[in-house]
């Protein structure tokens, strides 16, 4: 097994302010703002179900998805809506689907926690926590059995981790793994709490990615706010999984400034300070404040990231509104597929 390290730090070098990382800041700031306005268009009564924000846990989908190529695949739990913008998937379909429109990414039937765009490799959005564990490790399986070297990336809360099909797929990727046929990398994104239980209270092992070298799968923990660090440990990792086939975990250690969920408002399970001590990690503003320092981005520049931001999700915002329903018939389509033979035309 290689050596594992148990902290990542920043192995970008910061010297060449490449664009990438001015265009990365865009990405987080628009991120931000889109989760802000899904809160406020779920408290109009425009999104209905369940709504669960990424705000916060920017610098994860951020530093990893920045990362990949064009044709790999990405899967995630039910806090989505980060990660299939990051793939490329239109903020106005990704709108449109949160308010249950026709126009929507999955035709207004999924809703936020179901997000699926195949053009852009993104696998999901899955409801049932942990569910999607074994889909993703059956998924690299399959792209290395093709014979490419398309590798899939699979995100996952602290609390999938006590779901049977944790132990499954990472049980399934080790042993696929030994054989070079599972270039999967595993992301834990580890924000402290599984709905409102803390780490501490529901994992007898706190940390997280022990759990998952039991299955001969290394891994190491990264600052989940530090994008430069999350990017540094996905480029080094992504490159070694696509030339290996074998999985790797990253644990990211990060935090949710939203509720589990839009309806959780109060919040009983944590303190004010303590959400405001998480506050002064804010991966943007690190970010923002590293390339103001290093390559003299200003505070306009970032107002006309922010301003641009604002636009385009006020755009999406319109365009949700305006799109139209699903129709009745939508009810009985893509949910059950056509199995055994089918009948031969005697033209055929």
């Amino acid at each position: 097994m290689p050596e594992t390290k148990e902290n990542s730090v920043s192995t970008i070098d910061p010297a060449a302010c490449a664009p990438e990382w001015t265009e990365i800041l865009k990405r987080m700031i628009f991120i931000r703002r889109f989760e802000e306005a899904t809160e406020r268009e779920f408290r109009r009564g425009k999104i209905g179900g369940y709504l669960h924000v990424y705000i916060g846990q920017e610098g994860v989908a951020s530093g990893i998805i920045t990362a990949t190529r064009d044709r790999d695949v990405v899967f995630s739990g039910y806090r989505d809506h980060a990660h299939a913008i990051l793939r490329g998937t239109d903020p106005n379909r990704i709108m449109a689907e949160l308010f249950g429109k026709a126009s929507g990414v999955s035709k207004g039937k999924g809703g936020s926690m179901h997000l699926f765009d195949v053009e852009h490799g993104f696998y999901g959005g899955y409801g049932i926590v942990g569910g999607h564990l074994t889909l993703a490790a059956g998924a690299a399986y399959a792209l290395r059995y093709q014979g490419t070297d398309r590798i899939c990336v699979c995100y996952f809360g602290d609390g999938a981790m006590n779901i049977g099909s944790f132990h499954e797929a990472m049980n399934m990727a080790g042993l696929w793994g030994n054989q070079g046929l599972c270039p999967i990398l595993f992301v834990i994104e580890n924000n402290g709490y599984a709905m409102g239980t803390s780490v501490e209270r529901h994992s007898a092992l706190t940390d997280l990615v022990t759990r998952v070298r039991a299955y001969n799968i290394p891994g190491e923990k990264v600052d989940g706010q530090d994008v430069f660090a999350v990017r540094g440990a996905a480029d080094r990792v992504i490159g070694q999984i696509r030339e290996t086939g074998k999985p790797y975990c990253l644990e990211a250690v990060t935090y949710r400034f939203s509720g589990h969920g839009a309806a959780d408002i109060l919040q009983p399970y944590r303190s004010k300070d303590e959400v405001e001590q998480h506050r002064h990690r804010d991966p943007i503003i690190i970010l923002r404040n590293r390339l103001r320092e290093i390559c003299g981005v200003t505070d306009e520049d970032v107002r006309k990231m922010d301003e641009e931001a604002n636009e385009r999700v006020a755009a999406a915002v319109k365009f949700a509104e305006e799109s139209p329903v699903p129709g009745g018939t939508e009810l009985f389509t893509d949910v059950v597929a056509e199995h055994g033979p089918r009948q031969i035309n005697q033209t055929e």
